[in-house]
């Protein structure tokens, strides 16, 4: 029948049935690509849960803490079925581990390997979301009597997620220490310790079929501590360095400003020597202690903040690495308690970003990097300069800030309240928090290339009132009611980007479904 001889009423149901279908599958499309997004290309900073603590709270406890804290990717040493139970319906993703004394028993039977993938992931997924298991920590230098069974366990396991149909949700690996990596800088120099290729070799074969990463466990503070008086601090703790303090990788001339990306480009090479372009790197351990012993000067709280706090907007930045400046490493942060138990040297038991009560070790200076770990839980934050930066370069973010970033900056005129004292430091760090202030805190707005840090402490002085307290004392109704919370400015650029763009798509589906209905809605009816 011709489409003009139906009555109205049913050309109406008609268009009303074709248009829920056309929106349902536009919403799971979003749906899909969100999530996409979310498993493939978003850097993250997860955390590693170590458990050698006195008064351990339960595991429900531990989970309410994680998500107030919006931690999204947790890394655990076992696959602790109250954690597993806990972690349900929460949407954190989380890395469960062979412990090292299991290899030998998976390794050596499939019938072993498919009863542990049993007990511990099949029945859990997909209401707990195990992102990837992590088969034993360390084997090469810790139990290397275990190392010819590493990739027999992960073969065998692998072959369980295959029976289960989850081998392309859950990636299988192992986490390495970095001394499997010899002559580590110039990273271009870097390769594997030979007497481990029968052990690397397979592996990186199974990680390039199965598109798992290769985990490494990498600490700056380790490197530092070795090498002082020729790997600067700042250089460990990603602070901003003059060009003559850069490390420069002699074959490549490729800038090195932080140990971290150097060391990450390290197992790059590594690995092309091996013939492997296409396994990504994720550090599945990174830190700094808060307290050491005498021999341990730079086991300090502040350098701790300084290092996690620089660490985390380094990842959540998206800035890559200089070999590698389109890939940006996720990393696990180690660790969430100071574990006491832990056997000496002092540092051993102080890594933890809180204590065992759930209270901060240290603020994290992070809450212009989004919400993850934003344990200052005043939300009072500012944007500073970062000490020890040269003049000219600071002149250099004055100019911008006050120019084409547009802040206010008529408080440090001449007369103004903070003109005084005059010097382009304390006019900067005026400028910055204003910018910093009118972009919302907005993630990546309080870096003006690595000069800038996110502080706490309020760096209003005198008669002189820092926008960020003016904001916080004078709050305006517009403030009070928007519908974005303050401290919600997105884990990520990427984040912002791609909701904007869902959001977009949303608006302009309401759009078109709103025209088509209005325009229906005023044609008559046609009983037939």
């Amino acid at each position: 029948m011709a489409l003009s001889k139906l009555p109205l009423s049913t050309i109406f149901f008609l268009l009303c049935t074709s248009l829920f279908t056309i929106s349902q599958a536009l919403s799971s499309k979003i749906a899909v690509a969100q999530i996409k997004d979310q498993q493939d290309n978003e850097p993250f900073v997860g955390i590693n849960i170590g458990v050698d603590v006195s008064n351990l709270m339960s595991a429900t406890e531990l989970v309410s803490l994680l998500q107030f804290q919006k931690v999204t990717h947790i890394r655990l040493y076992d696959a602790d079925p109250d954690m597993l139970k806990a972690l349900a319906k929460t949407k954190i993703r989380v890395i469960i581990s062979v412990p090292n004394n299991q290899l030998l028993a998976i390794g050596s039977s499939n019938a072993t390997a498919a009863s542990w993938i049993g007990k511990n992931v099949v029945a859990y997924y997909p209401q707990t979301v195990i992102s990837a298991i992590a088969v034993g920590d360390e084997v090469l230098t810790t139990v290397p009597s275990s190392a010819p069974l590493l990739v027999p366990a992960i073969e065998s396991l692998y072959s369980a997620l295959v029976a289960a149909n989850l081998h392309n949700l859950i990636k299988i690996s192992t986490p390495h220490s970095a001394s499997i990596i010899l002559d580590p800088f110039p990273p271009s120099q870097a390769f594997f310790n030979q007497s481990w290729s029968s052990v690397m070799q397979p592996l990186l074969q199974f990680l390039s079929k199965t598109g798992s990463p290769l985990m490494m466990n990498l600490y700056p503070y380790y490197v530092f501590m070795q090498n002082k008086g020729v790997v600067p601090l700042e250089n460990s703790l990603f602070k901003p360095l003059t060009p003559s303090k850069e490390m420069v990788d002699p074959n490549t001339l490729l800038h090195y400003t932080n140990v971290l990306d150097a060391m990450v480009d390290a197992a790059y090479y590594s690995m092309k020597n091996f013939n492997f372009t296409d396994v990504a790197v994720l550090v599945t351990e990174s830190g700094w202690p808060s307290k050491g012993d005498s021999k341990e000067p730079y086991a300090t709280i502040d350098n701790a903040d300084t290092y996690n706090s620089n660490m985390i907007k380094h990842v959540l930045d998206r800035s890559g690495t200089p070999l590698h400046p389109e890939i940006t490493s996720s990393v696990y942060l180690y660790e969430l308690f100071n574990e006491d138990l832990r056997s000496p040297p002092v540092s051993e038991a102080n890594w933890g970003l809180f204590y065992a009560n759930a209270t901060p070790v240290y603020l994290l200076h992070v809450s212009g990097s989004g919400t993850f770990l934003a344990n200052d839980t005043t939300n009072q934050t500012y944007c500073i300069v970062m000490d020890g930066v040269d003049s000219k370069t600071l002149q250099a973010a004055l100019d911008w800030a006050c120019g084409p970033g547009q802040a206010n900056c008529s408080e440090i005129q001449p007369g103004e309240n903070c003109y005084q004292p005059n010097n382009v430091k304390n006019h900067a760090s005026y400028a910055f928090d204003s910018y910093y202030q009118k972009e919302g805190r907005a993630a990546g707005s309080c870096d003006f290339k690595g000069v800038a840090m996110i502080t706490t402490t309020d760096p209003s002085h005198g008669s002189c009132i820092f926008p960020g307290s003016k904001k916080i004392t004078n709050k305006t109704r517009t403030v009070v009611n928007t519908t974005t919370p303050s401290n919600a400015a997105g884990g990520s650029r990427l984040i912002s980007f791609r909701s904007s763009r869902i959001s977009a798509m949303d608006k302009a589906l309401q759009a078109f479904l709103t025209i088509i209905f209005s325009i229906l809605l005023h044609i008559p009816f046609v009983v037939s």
